[in-house]
């Protein structure tokens, strides 16, 4: 469904600072499925999501979506098909909980057209299925971290998207959000077939919602496949430089992993 053929992209931040490239990318993310993207910090996980979204034009290779290139294509017409949750969103004005969620139907609007009903009941219904109908009248900026997430998380529904890409999106969230947060998740996946491709620090996170994984290192993928195959400790040993335990957790009803030790 969506798919990218060896991506590369670099950028460097300043003369004294050290470049950054990402080479030979390819990745095929399934439509349905719950994709995780795994890699320590600048590997390169960020970018490859603007590089999905289209926000990042490759230096070569191509994305597709449903076969057609995202090449050429405007960011309104993208915006109809894939919707990002960023790490995180910090709005310009103090909008109400509504006005955020159907900023949502934006792309499918004309210009100077204004939200019908019928947007109005996307907006609705993607409050409801993120459980923030109750805060529909609230200013955005007043709510806790989490239910700022699952509201970013309901406007990029009211998107009606095909691919959701979510970027690190139970970070600074403590336990109780998290869970809420992979709850929602797991249900929007299950429940309405939202393919989503999830970038994240927490392996035990990628383990308990993720059918399929990405793994990256050093700007390159360095292996990609069904969750049981992918998450072990010899890949986790190659791309952190950690020893870890990982094992079946029967409580779980899914593998965990214990760090035990830096690889010196």
């Amino acid at each position: 469904m969506l798919h990218a053929s060896e991506l590369s992209y670099g950028y460097s931040s300043g003369r004294h600072t050290r470049s950054f490239t990402l080479d030979d990318v390819s990745v095929t993310v399934e439509r349905g499925s719950l994709t995780g993207l795994l890699g320590p910090n600048g590997c390169g996980k960020t970018t490859l999501l603007n590089l999905l979204s289209g926000v990042l034009q490759p230096a070569h290779g191509q994305v597709s979506l449903n076969g057609i290139s995202l090449a050429g294509r405007s960011r309104r017409d993208i915006a109809r098909h894939l919707a990002v949750v960023p790490q995180e969103t910090h709005p310009a004005f103090d909008y109400t909980v509504m006005e955020m969620v159907l900023m949502g139907r934006h792309p499918h609007l004309g210009t100077f057209e204004l939200e019908g009903p019928s947007d109005l009941a996307l907006a609705r219904d993607a409050l409801a299925a993120t459980g923030t109908d109750h805060l529909a009248g609230r200013a955005y900026m007043t709510l806790s971290g989490g239910e700022k997430q699952r509201v970013v998380i309901a406007s990029a529904l009211t998107q009606s998207p095909e691919v959701l890409l979510l970027d690190e999106p139970t970070a600074s969230l403590d336990l109780g959000y998290q869970l809420e947060v992979a709850a929602l998740l797991r249900r929007l996946n299950r429940e309405r077939g939202v393919t989503m491709v999830l970038a994240t620090h927490d392996l035990n996170l990628a383990a308990s919602l993720c059918d399929r994984l990405i793994l990256m290192r050093d700007g390159r993928v360095v292996a990609q496949g069904a969750t049981r195959d992918v998450l072990t400790a010899s890949s986790i040993r190659r791309i952190y430089d950690v020893d870890a335990d990982v094992s079946f957790h029967g409580a779980a009803g899914h593998v965990t992993v214990t760090p035990l030790r830096r690889v010196q």
